[in-house]
Formats: structure tokens, C-alpha cells, sequence
């Protein structure tokens, strides 16, 4: 018998903490009917210290990208179960949306937002496969390395 997300997730030593404040006028997620749309999540630690800071292919490594689009998808879910109290309450993944912090010729950004993709599927199996975009940007609040936003379906 399979586990509950967040059992699966701390096999994997995975913890979700409180999700972070925004950082101006908008708020965590939005729910409508049965989907849940989660604002954009940055690459922060627990404590709020960024897991990259800078571009991606100039002094950022495509590994401490993947690390840091990991960490973007920990806060979406902290996001998640601050909305609905359950992650076992996530149906589907619908969509990511990836924004990766890029150097004009980085050309990686899809195995950068991999972090994330990953970690859904970790978390829900077949259910956390999903739609995905990853566009390469030119700067990101506080010069984070990646912000990843999301839709579930929920129920």
C-alpha cells in the first residue's frame, strides 16, 4: 500500500514548512471550483535564504539549478497544503510554469525545471505528470535562480 504524499516525501527527506509571505499585493494560491492556482514559488530554503542566487549558465551550474527549481516545487506544495490541509487531496498536476534565470545563450532551461517535474512525480506518481512551460528570463525577484508557479486539480 503506498504511503500519503507527505509520507512519501519525508521517505525522501522532504519537509514542508509554512509557506513564505508574498512579497507584494497578491496572495499564495487561488482556488476556483477544482483547480488550485499557485503564484509563483522562489528558490528558498526554509529560512528564506535562496537555494541559487544569480543566472543560469553564467556562475549558476545546471545542478544547483535543478536543486533550486526542487526547492521551488517544496514551496508550491507548502502552498498546496496550506490551501486544502491535505496534499492526499491533489487529483492532478495540471501545469507548471517555469522561469528560469538565464544568461542570453543558456539553452538548458527545460533540465533546469526537471527539479520540479521530478519532485511532483515523486510526490504523486502518474497523477504528477503534467503540462509544463519553461521560459528563460532575463531577472527574478532578488535575483532568485528559478520561480515555478502551478495548477492542480483538487478535490
Amino acid at each position: 500500500m503506498a504511503g500519503t504524499v507527505e509520507q512519501k516525501l519525508a521517505a525522501q527527506g522532504i519537509v514542508l514548512n509554512e509557506p513564505r509571505t508574498p512579497m507584494a499585493n497578491y496572495v499564495g494560491f487561488v482556488r476556483s471550483g477544482n483547480l488550485l492556482f499557485v503564484s509563483g514559488q522562489v528558490c528558498a530554503n526554509a529560512e528564506g535564504k535562496l537555494i541559487a542566487k544569480g543566472k543560469l549558465g553564467a556562475g549558476v551550474t545546471i545542478e544547483q539549478g535543478y536543486a533550486a527549481a526542487q526547492g521551488c516545487g517544496v514551496n508550491l506544495l507548502a502552498q498546496v497544503k496550506a490551501a486544502l490541509g491535505d496534499l492526499d487531496k491533489v487529483v492532478r498536476v495540471v501545469r507548471l510554469g517555469g522561469f528560469i534565470n538565464s544568461a542570453p545563450d543558456f539553452l538548458d532551461g527545460p533540465k533546469v525545471l526537471n527539479g520540479t517535474s521530478d519532485l511532483m512525480v515523486t510526490a504523486f506518481g502518474d497523477k504528477g505528470r503534467h503540462a509544463r512551460t519553461t521560459v528563460g528570463v532575463a531577472s527574478l525577484p532578488s535575483d532568485a535562480a528559478v520561480e515555478v508557479d502551478a495548477i492542480f486539480e483538487v478535490s
